[in-house]
């Protein structure tokens, strides 16, 4: 999710994709033995072949669980975000289940390289090279087919309808017919989606009812991120997405899919061989910012591009605060600091088959994030057709917390959502860490450091009660 604003499977042979998506249950070893399992869930009837209405759904925790955590990632993000999250807060809490939701444009994806490079049947440069190497090599063959946007114009209207109708029946499954009791949150757009969801009518029914809380990581609504309320100003940003259906963090709209590529290949190095030098610095498409003007090593790459201190300003977003490059060696390496170790976030971002970044956002979605953002009835979400008609109605506990990213608005809005709605402000927990924490911190800092976690474990169990 964009400051201010409101975190992509491209599939080279799609009927192959869909037969295995149509294997309910796809189960995978996990660390220190655990097992996670990724679902496959049939989603709304939305615009498109059908083939696409389906949502992939990462769980965690013990099957027989009587309490469900359904967790919707942000603005590019994916189900992976949640990862080492979810492993912590199935081990502190009895009977939770975590459910990391992956929307359905992860099926744009073609990820099996990666997951081949992590399990050592091809190497990393061999992986690299699938993905990025060949746009400066044309020898390579075979390589990644990127997705032409002119195939899947339906993407263009797959917007908080299509998402909240998909969210529906993963919260009704997770529910299993009112035998378990279910948390709704996210992340950043995920986040404001949750809010979303509490207030929208589904049918005549209120998305709020059959849930027991809601918890919002730096995002939500109420002026948590941008806002659009005319209906000109939504008619001018539907215009654009012909011209972009997909968000692009890096190259402006012209490569949509880099963000997810640079981020997994980077964390891919750091992961597999951390303190070798950095062979990815003499990448000629690596954008600058990201580059220091000297050799490190591979997890000192990694560590600068995500850093508050070094990223760029712009993409706060990406920001954790992992710790500095050293101020001396050749090549510099990386030295942990503050609250999330550098081979976390290499975790979080090198791990297949669930990833932690949509390589095709449709930015429709951002747009009907943010008109949602006053929930109410304004032109622009009447134009929209969003049912963001029980605002009022609400009467969920509440977590919220705040990092550094949006200077205050997130408890802000927390806070304006209790004042509109029944919430009880006394069941609810409103966090600040703006000075001290940045946005990804919450999904990747230790768990010794991760003040969200120790917070929103005793949020977890009251609602429970």
């Amino acid at each position: 999710m964009r400051k201010r604003r409101s975190g992509i499977r491209h599939n080279r042979a799609a009927t192959a994709l869909v037969a295995a998506a149509a294997l309910a249950l796809a189960v995978f070893a996990a660390p220190a033995g655990a097992r996670d399992t990724i679902d496959v869930i049939k989603g709304t009837d939305g615009p498109g072949p059908s083939k696409y209405d389906r949502v992939f759904v990462h769980k965690f925790g013990p099957k027989s669980g009587d309490r469900v955590l359904v967790l919707v990632p942000g603005y590019l993000g994916g189900a992976g975000d949640f990862t080492l999250l979810a492993r912590q807060l199935v081990k502190r809490i009895d009977g939770l289940q975590v459910w990391a939701v992956d929307r359905r444009s992860q099926a744009f994806e073609d990820t099996g390289m990666f997951e081949k490079a992590l399990s050592g049947e091809v190497t990393k440069e061999q992986a690299f090279d699938y993905y990025l190497g060949w746009l400066v090599n044309n020898t390579i063959q075979p390589h990644y087919q990127p997705l032409d946007a002119a195939t899947v114009p339906f993407v263009q209207d797959w917007g908080l309808k299509v998402a909240l109708g998909d969210l529906r029946r993963v919260v009704k499954s997770a529910r299993a017919g009112g035998e378990r009791q279910v948390i709704l949150g996210g992340h950043s757009l995920g986040a404001s989606t949750t809010a979303a969801y509490a207030a929208w009518d589904f049918e005549h029914h209120p998305g709020f009812q059959g849930l027991r809380g809601m918890v919002l990581i730096d995002g939500g609504l109420l002026g948590s991120f941008n806002s659009i309320g005319s209906r000109e100003d939504a008619e001018n940003q539907l215009a654009a997405l012909e011209d972009a259906p997909f968000a692009d963090l890096l190259f402006g709209g012209a490569a949509p899919y880099a963000t997810g590529l640079f981020a997994e290949g980077g964390a891919l190095y750091a992961k597999l061989d951390p303190t070798a030098q950095s062979p990815l610095q003499d990448f000629p498409l690596l954008p600058p910012v990201f580059n220091p003007p000297f050799d490190v090593t591979n997890r000192g790459l990694l560590g600068h591009a995500f850093d508050e201190g070094s990223s760029p300003e712009d993409l706060s977003l990406i920001h954790v605060r992992a710790g500095r490059l050293a101020i001396s060696g050749d090549p510099r390496d990386w030295v942990d600091g503050e609250v999330t170790p550098v081979s976390r976030l290499a975790d979080t971002f090198a791990q297949e088959p669930s990833n932690s970044v949509e390589w095709y956002f449709p930015e429709r979605l951002r747009v009907d994030v943010d008109a949602a953002s006053p929930m109410k009835r304004t032109p622009a979400a009447d134009f929209l057709g969003l049912r963001l008609w029980h605002t009022n109605h609400i009467d969920l506990p509440l977590y919220a917390f705040q990092t550094d990213l949006t200077d205050g608005a997130i408890v802000a809005g927390a806070r304006k959502l209790i004042k509109r709605s029944r919430i009880d402000g006394g069941s609810s927990r409103l966090i600040d860490r703006g000075a001290s924490t940045s946005h990804l911190d919450p999904l990747t800092a230790a768990p010794d450091t991760n003040y969200f976690l120790k917070t929103v474990t005793g949020f977890l169990r009251r609602s429970y009660r």
